[in-house]
């Protein structure tokens, strides 16, 4: 129940059986404001979502979060829209996404890549382009259709001579190959498991409690606050309804512990305890503090804060940790305030290892699952994981949260939010 007086600017929400008043003056002007959120279901690779690109997916999202928030498109000033591998896609893929969302065309347009970490670095960035005054409503988010991403043909350009030549996969040498040391980025997320004694079973056992917790929050539609249904339609003229992330359907538990490692003979890491390749896109609208005032509009969450860290490429995984630290002192908090957390699971050493050098408490840390059950479309992840962590806290009846992800070259951003609505 939502009542708003434009003199007085009083909400009045129901939450549960109790009302709460919630005075629009509590706002900070300057401070950003997320009005809405919507992503799409995941897609598993070659699956539902593969006949769309990433700029269709990304356009979808944008005119779903904004018709949630209720502001009009004539008020957007600005979008950042992550995405990791634009070969093939076309120039400029956010631009792409913002026209074909029917938002005017005289709104700037910047596509993000910092790898997994890209959805949230276009949140980032569009929120200290409102902190310093610069704009007032941006749109932010992420996508990816890793179905889409091409093969390439190196050489190609100048020529080829007598002799067998080979193609090359886009979603590994642009999404997934730490090229400083010439492997996949799996091999460092075997570093990690060796060095903090992570053991095969303690990844298998992470893994399932995923599924488990993600197939959970499906079961309750709890995920449907989040999800934005497509229509997706074949050549044959038939038109399906995609509600649901589709790899939470593929998985079989008592399988989980039978996997052969994936990258090292003798390694842990499995294709079940990583994370998946994907198709999806989420977006949010940010707002000022001012503008959500005079817009009358209804803020769901805070940016109180977020940081960036980097460490030598082949730590990576652990990245998040130093990440968290950043954003906790630019959000002026400790960790002790924050009540859950997000963190991407590209593998799931990396949830592992980062609970254990920052202490966290796993009941406290992706509670409805992560990107091992529910998948990782690159790009689009960062931005997933700020608004599954508002619906955590939602749930639970929370405040604080922190959201962070990994991203290959050895970096890792967070975000801290605090939930007011």
């Amino acid at each position: 129940e939502k009542m708003i007086f434009r003199g007085s600017a009083i909400r009045i929400l129901r939450i549960g059986k109790q009302k709460v008043a919630l005075s629009s003056q509590a706002l900070d002007d300057k401070s950003v404001y997320v009005c809405g959120y919507a992503r799409t279901p995941i897609g598993k690779i070659g699956g539902v979502l593969s006949s769309q690109t990433a700029p269709q997916l990304g356009a979808h999202v944008i005119k779903s979060a904004l018709a949630r928030s209720g502001i009009d498109k004539n008020f957007v000033e600005e979008a950042f829209m992550g995405n990791v591998v634009s070969a093939g896609i076309g120039q400029a893929p956010a631009r792409q996404a913002v026209i074909f969302a029917g938002l005017n065309l005289d709104v700037p347009c910047t596509t993000v890549n910092k790898v997994c970490a890209s959805g949230m670095k276009a949140a980032m960035l569009g929120s200290l382009s409102i902190m310093s005054g610069y704009r007032s409503v941006v749109i932010a988010g992420g996508m990816e259709s890793m179905s889409n991403i091409p093969y390439y043909l190196p050489g190609a350009r100048t020529g080829y001579r007598l002799g067998h030549n080979s193609v090359m996969d886009g979603i590994i040498k642009d999404g997934l190959w730490d090229i400083y040391n010439n492997q996949h980025m799996g091999n460092c997320g075997e570093l990690c498991a060796k060095t903090y004694n992570i053991s095969r079973s303690e990844q298998d056992e992470y893994a399932i409690q995923s599924y488990m917790r993600a197939q959970a929050a499906s079961d309750a539609n709890l995920f449907d606050r989040e999800i934005t249904p497509l229509i997706i339609s074949s050549a044959k003229g038939t038109s399906t309804t995609v509600s649901k992330d589709e790899e939470l359907s593929s998985v079989n538990i008592s399988k989980v512990a039978t996997v052969r490692p994936a990258f090292q003979k003798d390694g842990s890491i499995t294709a079940a305890n990583s994370s998946k390749l994907n198709d999806g896109a989420a977006a949010m609208v940010l707002l000022s503090g001012r503008q959500v005032k005079e817009l009358g509009a209804t803020a769901l969450f805070r940016i109180r804060g977020f940081g960036d860290a980097a460490r030598d490429p082949t730590e990576f995984t652990i990245a998040p940790a130093d990440a968290i630290s950043k954003a906790l002192k630019h959000a002026g908090l400790q960790l002790q305030d924050v009540e859950y957390h997000e963190i991407n699971e590209a593998f799931a050493v990396v949830a592992i290892a980062n609970m254990k050098l920052l202490n966290l408490d796993v009941n406290k840390v992706n509670v409805f699952g992560g990107a091992v059950a529910l998948g990782h479309p690159i790009g689009f992840s960062g931005a997933r994981l700020l608004g599954t962590l508002y619906n955590v806290l939602k749930e639970k009846n929370a405040t604080i949260g922190c959201a962070s992800i990994c991203n290959g070259g050895g970096g890792a951003s967070a975000v801290i939010i605090e939930r007011v609505n």
